[in-house]
C-alpha cells in the first residue's frame, strides 16, 4: 500500500487527542482511503500510562484500509523507542507519533522499520 499523505483534519485530531490524554500518552490505527490517512480507529481494550500505551490487538479489525499507528509522545521527542519498533511492524507501514506541545511541528511519520519519511498534510 502507498500511502501519499494524510488529511489535515485528521492530523489536527491526533494533536488535539495527544493535549487531551497528556501527560499520558494514547494510541490508535490509522486507516486510509485512496491512498490518504483520514480516519483514526480506538481499539477497545487499550491501556496507557506516564511512560506507554498498548493495544489490545486481538481488537484489531481484519481491514485491508489499515495503514498504520498513532500514538503519543508526551515528552515531545518524536523519535521511535526500541518498543515502538517492535510494536510498528504488526500494525501496517506508516505509523505517526505526535508529541508535546502538539502543535503543527509537534509530529513526525515512520516506515514499519523506524525510517522518518515525509508525509504531506493534504485537504
Amino acid at each position: 500500500m502507498q500511502i501519499r499523505g494524510i488529511r489535515k483534519d485528521l492530523l489536527m485530531l491526533l494533536l488535539t487527542v495527544g493535549i487531551e490524554r497528556h501527560p499520558f500518552e494514547y494510541a490508535g490505527l490509522l486507516r486510509e482511503t485512496g491512498g490518504v490517512i483520514d480516519e483514526l480507529t480506538l481499539l477497545p481494550g487499550t491501556t496507557s500510562n506516564h511512560s506507554s500505551a498498548s493495544l489490545f490487538l486481538d481488537m484489531m479489525p481484519l481491514d485491508l484500509h489499515i495503514a498504520g499507528s498513532v500514538h503519543s509522545h508526551p515528552t515531545g521527542v518524536l523519535s521511535p523507542s526500541d518498543a515502538d519498533l517492535s510494536f510498528f511492524p504488526r500494525t501496517g507501514g506508516y505509523h505517526v507519533i505526535v508529541g508535546f506541545p502538539y502543535d503543527d511541528q509537534s509530529w513526525a511519520c515512520f516506515r514499519a522499520d523506524g525510517r522518518r519519511i515525509p508525509m504531506e498534510v493534504v485537504a
